[in-house]
């Protein structure tokens, strides 16, 4: 992974906490509120791109605040994750074969819920 401007925390930790922020907060947050609440020293730039990164990877929405963008995320943590796991998939080309490896690693109480949810008896 990159470093962020001097960070020395990796890219994909640094999305990781600016996304803990925008899920923590109630409404959209600019980027110096999004600072201010990370309290790591990141400067103000660091975390506008960062929040940039996120909403090119369809992670965060954001609308015009004032001379700017305020951010939200799109979906919560699960939300994410299976958003991931599914572009995952769709970049490989024999689906089969990828869904067939991933629930042959699954662990018995995930192949249970996973089994539960495919035949309708557990909600998401």
């Amino acid at each position: 992974m990159t470093e962020e401007h001097g960070d020395r925390r990796p890219a994909g930790e640094l999305e990781a906490s600016v996304l803990a922020a925008l899920w923590a907060a109630d409404r959209p947050l600019t980027p110096g509120e999004v600072r201010e609440i990370l309290n790591a020293g990141l400067a103000r730039t660091t975390v506008t791109t960062i929040l940039t990164r996120l909403h090119d990877k369809g992670m965060v929405d954001r609308t015009h605040q004032g001379r700017g963008y305020a951010y939200a995320p799109i979906a919560d943590s699960s939300g994410l994750h299976a958003r991931r796991m599914h572009a995952e998939l769709e970049r490989g080309e024999d689906h089969s074969s990828i869904l067939a490896r991933f629930v042959s690693d699954l662990s018995p109480e995930d192949e249970e819920t996973l089994r539960a949810l495919l035949d309708g008896d557990e909600e998401t």
